[in-house]
């Protein structure tokens, strides 16, 4: 604590302080992405590959929204292969009688990436 009453005892100690903590402070929010850059994206590739003629983020339409599907499939190891593979083919069951039409013109990587976006949703609270 000596080196902390010495540092302190300077004249310009509060200064210096303030700025070090106003630099931390910057770094920080300039390093980070912020919080909704990943559903900036997943709303670009919904728009890109007709996502949103049935679901959205946040909100139900003729689908389920997407945190919903993220809450259903956490924890599940495959769920990102199940979701790909439900995007390019289709079905009906999982969520009651409604049916998702095949979505064959959305590549691989983009079923992969929309599912892996999907799953990694955290509800806002």
């Amino acid at each position: 604590m000596v080196i902390m009453n010495t540092f302190a005892n300077r004249p310009d100690s509060s200064a210096l302080l303030r700025f070090c903590g106003f630099m931390l402070f910057t770094g920080l929010v300039c390093s980070t992405k912020p919080a909704f850059a990943e559903n900036d994206e997943l709303k670009k590739l919904m728009l890109s590959n007709n996502c949103m003629a049935c679901h959205m983020i946040d909100k139900r339409k003729y689908g389920p929204q997407f945190y919903e599907v993220a809450e259903k499939y956490a924890g599940d190891s495959a769920a990102v292969g199940k979701l790909a593979a439900k995007i390019k083919a289709g079905g009906t069951g999982v969520w009651g009688e409604d049916y998702m039409p095949p979505q064959p013109q959305v590549s691989d990587a983009d079923a992969k990436t929309i599912a892996q976006m999907i799953l990694a949703l955290k509800p806002a609270k």
